[in-house]
């Protein structure tokens, strides 16, 4: 992640400042004795101090690659054992402050009380031997500006890892949000697309209840007024205008259905009068229908009273173009928790009925509303529709 690499780098690049600090300042102070203290001894200081600066770099990034607290230990173990060495062979005091760093990664590398218990173990390491070279007194002072050194590094660092953790936790959010942002333009479109498929579907099925209804009652009225042409041409004229009205009637209705997308019941208001207006027009079209009311009628949903009225409808469609028969009844029956339509003709009957578009589009409508759809028909007794919704 960038936030890493960023991290890597600024916390190596303080560390070399700091050293690189510590190890000039050390030089220049203990410049005098440099002579006296032998090639051998020079030639180790400078190879610890080269080690100190190289495992300060590579080192922690190894510590840091790891997710086991085991490498933070070996890596803090192996710096603090290699300053404590230089401090012990240099001794200067100076060389305390390159050990500084070492607080901030340990913040960086493992838990708050792993970490207290480094920096203690470091402070101990590094401060009590200088008692040796300074006496008790000097190497206490120094061990607590050491001591404040500890802390400040300890608080800095904190708030910078606090600062960069909360920077990734933005960064994730914000990912995390342009994904839900994604995922919800992707619901929107495929919800649209539903709605849009569902509200054609919803107008093919009104459209065919409609019109398929009309033009049925229309083709009926033609076929017995070209049967009487000949014969009584007042009455097939009579026929004719009755298929026209009915016509007109059916292209209002499919045309409110398309500027809409709702088709109303019919003009008059409840669904007991759209019913009696329903059966006016099959007994204009040769059908007797008989209508039987059982209960107390109630109020029900505008959907409701649609979905009853469409299956009423389409029943009777279906009897007049399938079953052979010259009469129907139709039942509406206001039960205790249902409401319930029934279309019955003592015609042809079927051994396996044939659902077409119109019963699809009537199992849609009443499984959407939480109804149930039934029919009941053999051959050569009768078929019954019954659609049942809660109401």
């Amino acid at each position: 992640m960038p936030v890493r690499t960023r991290t890597f780098g600024l916390n190596s690049l303080g560390f070399l400042s700091v050293t690189l600090a510590a190890y000039l300042s050390a030089v220049v102070t203990m410049g005098y004795v440099l002579n006296s203290i032998g090639r051998f001894r020079a030639v180790v200081l400078i190879f610890l101090a080269v080690a100190y600066l190289v495992n300060g770099v590579a080192g922690y990034v190894w510590a840091r690659n790891g997710s086991a607290l085991r490498r933070a230990i070996i890596y803090l173990a192996l710096q603090i054992g290699i300053g404590a060495t230089l401090l012990f062979l240099a001794r200067s005091p100076v060389i305390m402050f390159a050990m500084l760093p070492l607080a901030g990664q340990a913040v960086v590398l493992m838990s708050r009380h792993v970490m207290f218990a480094a920096c203690a173990v470091m402070w101990l390491l590094l401060v009590v031997p200088m008692t040796v070279f300074i006496g008790w007194r000097p190497a206490l002072v120094l061990g607590v500006f050491f001591l404040a050194g500890i802390v400040f590094v300890v608080v800095i660092t904190e708030l910078a890892v606090k600062e960069q953790r909360a920077n990734r936790e933005v960064e994730r959010l914000v990912a995390e949000l342009q994904s839900a942002n994604d995922k919800l333009r992707l619901y929107a479109d495929q919800v649209e697309e539903l709605a849009t498929l569902k509200e054609r579907n919803r107008l093919a099925r009104e459209i065919h209840d409609s019109l398929g209804h009309y033009l049925t009652v229309v083709i009926v009225q033609i076929e017995a007024a070209m049967a009487l042409i000949e014969k009584d041409r007042e009455r097939s004229l009579d026929g004719l205008r009755k298929a026209q009205g009915l016509a007109q009637k059916g292209l209002a209705e499919v045309r409110e259905s398309v500027a809409v997308l709702r088709a109303p019941r019919t003009e008059a208001g409840s669904l007991i009068e759209s019913l009696n207006n329903l059966f006016e027009e099959c007994r204009v079209s040769g059908l007797a229908a008989e209508f039987r009311l059982i209960g107390t009628p109630r109020a029900l949903s505008a959907s409701a009273e649609l979905a009853l009225y469409r299956a009423a409808q389409e029943g009777l469609t279906n009897v007049r173009k399938h079953a052979q028969a010259q009469a129907a009844t139709v039942t509406l029956d206001y039960a205790a928790e249902a409401v319930w339509l029934r279309v019955h003709d003592a015609g042809i009957g079927a051994t396996e009925p044939k659902k077409g578009f119109g019963l699809v589009g009537m199992h849609e409508r009443v499984t959407h509303l939480g109804g149930e759809l039934r029919i009941a028909t053999a051959a050569n007794e009768g078929f019954t529709l019954e659609v049942g919704l809660p109401g």
